[in-house]
């Protein structure tokens, strides 16, 4: 089974296509209908009825890693310009923001970045997330996205301030493999250190997020998936992405999800499994025998936006609504300029409300064109 990996040109020309995508003015039928019943319960709908749910915080732009798919060390090197400490979100700044968008609706929080280890003192913001409740009285779903090189120290302080699940980057078993992918020569074997900790902390479950690319790890495919099947943890494989400018991507690069599937299928036999609830970005699989699941993230070969229903909120505190976004919304401004919390709420409401964002079912080469914000400072 091949899959398409550019959809059907869309009844509009190019130059309409590019506006939808940078302004948010909606081309073609949506994707689903619009109404407040997107996934059964009552929520705040976008223009297509997709329903606020999740909250993807960025609590820094920085990073110890130079993944050439994020980051690339020959475009941001040593004395590359970061956000000043001043410029960021405070912990109380987020906390209040995240309660906000509670308030609308959203039932999971996933601190990212950057790195978000990198920030200092972070399980105080953890407690802070983790002390918030949902508007039936309920905790939220906390976790977090790293790229494991510091949670060996950490992951005992971060259990123990209220995060519950955590996902781990890690692209090859292989140290010389992961170097091309990582950019800094990171040893694997501390990757792993840093997955054992957190188990031992008793963060669970534990998913691992493995980028593939063409030419440069393919070939760790089937070892991460013995791996992961081994030591029982979720691993989900994600296409290489157009996000940002900075990667130099190419659809020559991407290695589709079909392919994937196939090759772990070959040894390890796979059926799909349903998702364990609507919006939810990774397909699943199961292994025939029993022996766990894997997933597979394919925002190129199989756009998922009809399902999407995730904000951003960076470490400047821009709002964005695609992880393919052109612009966002600043935040951060009216919070510090005294607005109270009703009418930061309006803010977002009005923002989530006109939101017609679909990229990746508008992908072609008018979107190449287009230009984006660099994963690292939106948050992944």
């Amino acid at each position: 089974m091949e899959p398409t990996l550019r959809p059907e040109p869309v009844s509009s020309p190019e130059s309409e296509v590019a506006s939808t995508v940078a302004t948010g003015s909606p081309t073609g039928p949506p994707h689903v209908s619009g109404d407040d019943a997107f996934d059964g319960r009552p929520g705040l709908p976008d223009r297509f009825g997709r329903a606020l749910r999740d909250l993807r915080i960025s609590v820094t732009d920085r990073c110890n890693f130079r993944c050439p798919y994020c980051m690339p060390a020959e475009l941001f090197g040593r004395d590359f310009a970061f956000l000043p400490r001043d410029q960021m979100l405070t912990f109380e700044e987020i906390t209040r923001l995240a309660a906000i968008f509670v308030d609308l609706g959203v039932g999971k929080l996933r601190i990212t970045g950057g790195e978000p280890l990198v920030r200092r003192d972070l399980p105080v913001l953890v407690s802070e997330l983790a002390s918030l409740r949902t508007p039936e009285g309920g905790p939220v779903d906390l976790t977090l996205t790293t790229n494991g090189s510091a949670l060996r120290p950490l992951a005992g302080a971060l259990r123990g301030a209220g995060l519950q699940r955590i996902t781990v980057s890690l692209d090859s078993l292989d140290d010389a493999v992961s170097a091309q992918m990582n950019g800094v020569d990171f040893p694997v074997a501390r990757v792993l250190d840093g997955i054992a900790a957190a188990r031992s902390a008793g963060l669970a479950p534990i998913k691992v997020n493995a980028v593939v690319r063409r030419g440069l790890n393919e070939g760790s495919i089937l070892p991460l998936a013995r791996w992961a099947r081994d030591e029982g943890l979720v691993l989900r494989f994600i296409e290489y992405m157009d996000v940002g400018t900075a990667n130099g991507w190419r659809l020559d690069d991407v290695v589709p999800a079909d392919e994937i599937l196939a090759t772990v299928d070959a040894e390890l036999p796979l059926e799909p499994v349903d998702a364990n609830y609507r919006g939810e970005v990774a397909g699943r699989y199961r292994y025939r025998d029993g022996g766990g699941e894997i997933g597979v993230i394919a925002s190129v070969t199989r756009p998922f936006c009809g399902d999407c229903t995730r904000a951003r909120l960076s470490a400047e505190g821009q709002l964005y609504t695609c992880l393919f976004a052109v612009h966002g919304t600043d935040l951060k401004s009216p919070l510090r300029n005294g607005d109270g919390d009703t009418e930061l709420a309006d803010r977002i409401r009005a923002v989530w409300s006109s939101r017609t964002d679909r990229y990746s079912e508008l992908r072609s080469a008018a979107t190449e064109r287009l230009p984006k914000v660099e994963m690292f400072a939106l948050g992944g």
